[in-house]
């Protein structure tokens, strides 16, 4: 089978991008996924992600881990990924949040031009059908649909009024002119028509409604063991499904859009990386590009959590069975209830000190007690809240495991591999704990958790090594620029290679200060301009 355009992996990049390219009906387009067709049930209950989480059977989830840290105690880190089409869009807590407008100042004067902020506005505006209409700062007309949460909690409520209380000022908008602040969050849920309250995935927005073009082929369950090349040209990805070996050849490009872990090991698999790591692993170097898996970088998360004689959150015990059933009608009745919940309803974006220019801390407030990713299950009820880094200083690296395309990818973040990072992760969560500590939640407030007895800095620091890990945010590892150590160019195309791109979070140069996944939908959204920029390009030449 031959197409014009074959991209490797179904999730937030790779559905955005084969949608937007599929537009165009002369442009034959595949796209391939290992997972599913992210529709089920767990997918569009927001609340069901509890059932993807680790220790569960692996559900819409590859559940990678990282190799043992070891200024995290030695513990192995949890990175979930989704394996279905929408990708992590299909099991994420649907936060929409793009970051500060200065993270993508700083990839331009990095040499990545056309990503300065004024240049990617418009991709971000394009992607949004915001609930709020169009604005400065937001669309009202794009498909991936961005609004208020149904039924915040009380207790989130609460939340923004002790951290106004410690003297944060509230922000409706973390997406507009100004992103310091506290407030909720907005989700990525259908907010109107006969799915209001249900998940708006990547997929959903995208490219469920327009399987049926006859120009797009969706290969689910499929998985891709290498890109096929002739000299230094790539000409299509050799597949399995079902059993059987195929090879869907392209006749314009491959695109990789398998994301942070997955999109440089297929690169790796396929010859092209650092000599070192492949000949480990008895692969031939293809293509010399030593920056393949570096410069990995992931928000690192360390949590506080209190038990509550307040029932109305999430919990384990005989109401908590009660609510639940009673929100499951309610879902299903309306959209709305406890189901509709992102979980983490609450948001602050602060600054460490006075002295920085800009928020370097994010808190997440969560409506339930949180311990290991939920591996570590409490009886009652409670509420927690989250602290990480904005933009970290340690830098890790992806490799392989072994030559095996079905076997997971070597993850190592280096987590507080730079001193930095621990010290002003420390710092955020005595600030954090100063909020939750504030009068507005003395309601709410029964028995803090894990850390009641911990108040010098050196024993919250113990904590912090025992405890922390990643709220998912892993990008880097195909590094945009135009340096030696840079994966692809500033139009995602991988250097030294003809008709190959990589269109993920993986180009991101630098960790955006928020989380990634609008982010990522942006980022395909301007490479399918460029796409098609190049096809147009390539047709007029053909005829001149």
């Amino acid at each position: 089978m031959t197409f014009d355009v074959v991209i490797v992996g179904g999730g937030s990049a790779g559905a955005t991008l084969a949608a937007r390219l599929s537009e165009d009906p002369a442009a034959q387009v595949c796209l391939i996924e290992a997972g599913g067709d992210g529709r089920g049930l767990l997918v569009r209950v927001p609340a069901g992600i509890v059932a993807m989480l680790p220790g569960r059977p692996k559900i819409n989830n590859y559940a990678y881990e990282t190799v043992p840290q070891p200024n995290l105690n030695g513990r192995r880190g949890y990175q979930p990924r989704g394996k279905a089409l929408g990708g992590s869009s299909a099991i994420n807590a649907m936060l929409y949040l793009r970051g500060h407008r200065t993270d993508y100042d700083d990839w331009a004067r990095q040499g990545c031009e056309g990503w300065s902020f004024d240049e990617v506005l418009p991709y971000f505006k394009r992607s949004e059908g915001n609930q709020r209409g169009d604005s400065a700062f937001h669309g009202g007309q794009g498909p991936l649909q961005v609004g208020e949460q149904q039924s915040p909690r009380p207790v989130s409520r609460a939340f923004v009024q002790a951290a106004v209380e410690c003297g944060i000022a509230p922000n409706d908008d973390f997406n507009g002119a100004e992103q310091e602040g506290v407030g909720l969050y907005q989700v990525t849920q259908f907010y109107r028509g006969p799915r209001s309250g249900e998940r708006c995935s990547a997929a959903a927005a995208y490219l469920h409604p327009v399987m049926d073009r006859p120009n797009l082929t969706v290969m689910t369950h499929t998985q891709a063991l290498r890109v096929v090349m002739e000299g230094t040209r790539a000409v299509g990805v050799e597949v399995q499904r079902q059993g059987k070996r195929d090879i869907i050849r392209a006749r314009r490009e491959v695109v990789l859009s398998g994301g942070t872990f997955n999109s440089p090991q297929l690169l790796m698999l396929s010859g092209i990386g650092d000599p070192d790591e492949l000949a480990r692993h008895g692969i031939a170097v293809r293509h010399n590009l030593p920056g393949v898996g570096k410069n990995l970088q992931d928000h690192l998360d360390f949590i506080l959590s209190y038990r509550s004689k307040e029932t109305d959150l999430f919990g384990i015990g005989a109401v908590g069975t009660v609510n639940l059933i009673k929100a499951m009608l309610e879902w299903r009745r309306s959209g709305k209830g406890m189901l509709a919940s992102p979980f983490a309803e609450g948001a602050a974006f602060i600054k460490s000190s006075p002295r920085v220019e800009r928020p370097d801390l994010q808190l997440h407030f969560v409506i339930s007690i949180v311990d290991d990713h939920a591996r570590k299950l409490h009886l009652g009820y409670g509420f927690s809240c989250h602290v990480c880094v904005l933009r970290p200083k340690s830098r890790g690296e992806v490799g392989l495991t072994d030559a095996d395309p079905l076997s997971a990818p070597r993850i190592d973040p280096k987590y507080l591999s730079h001193p930095d990072d621990a010290a002003l992760l420390l710092a955020g969560a005595k600030q954090m704990r100063m909020i939750l500590r504030a009068p507005a939640l003395a309601k709410y407030r029964h028995k803090e958790l894990y850390t009641e007895n911990v108040e010098t800095d050196e024993a919250l620091l113990q904590h912090i090594r025992a405890r922390a890990d990643t709220i998912y945010h892993p990008v880097g590892t195909c590094r945009m620029g135009t340096d030696s150590m840079a994966v692809v160019d500033p139009q995602l195309r991988v250097h030294g290679i003809a008709g190959l791109r990589v269109v993920d979070a993986s180009v991101m140069p630098t960790l955006i200060g928020g989380n990634t996944n609008a982010p990522t939908i942006m980022i395909a959204e301007r490479a399918a301009d460029w796409m098609r920029a190049d096809a147009r390009g390539t047709a007029a030449a053909g005829t001149a």
